[in-house]
């Protein structure tokens, strides 16, 4: 189970830091992303740890602004938010995925983000 936190409110060229804490173990999985969905758009990648390189991939849209980390041992992944615009305003979700020809996916609930 995946559960996300930080999400809320603020003005143009602010930062926010959202949380995604695992209730298992996702040592062995083959990646923890950051994801969102803005109004009437598809779901949409943004930041990606890659589990057993510990190396990150990051969306144009994202990229310098944005910065993907994560805790060991809290098992926690956290997307650091920096010049926020309004045009990030969606609900983020995180995700972890197995390895294997049919890996699975495991989502959270979700956080709002509105930049305003």
């Amino acid at each position: 189970q995946l559960v996300e936190s930080g999400g809320g409110s603020v003005q143009t060229g602010g930062s926010l830091r959202l949380s995604c804490t695992a209730s298992g173990n996702t040592a062995r999985n083959r990646y923890m992303g950051w994801f969102r969905q803005r109004p009437g758009k598809d779901r949409e990648g943004l930041a990606v740890l890659w589990i057993g390189g510990a190396t990150t991939t990051y969306a144009d849209s994202v990229k310098g602004r944005f910065i993907i980390s994560r805790d060991d041992a809290k098992n926690t992944l956290y997307l650091q938010m920096n010049g926020l615009k309004t045009e990030d305003t969606a609900t983020y979700y995180c995700a972890t995925a197995s390895w294997g020809l049919l890996p699975d996916t495991y989502w959270g609930q979700g956080t709002q983000v509105t930049v305003s």
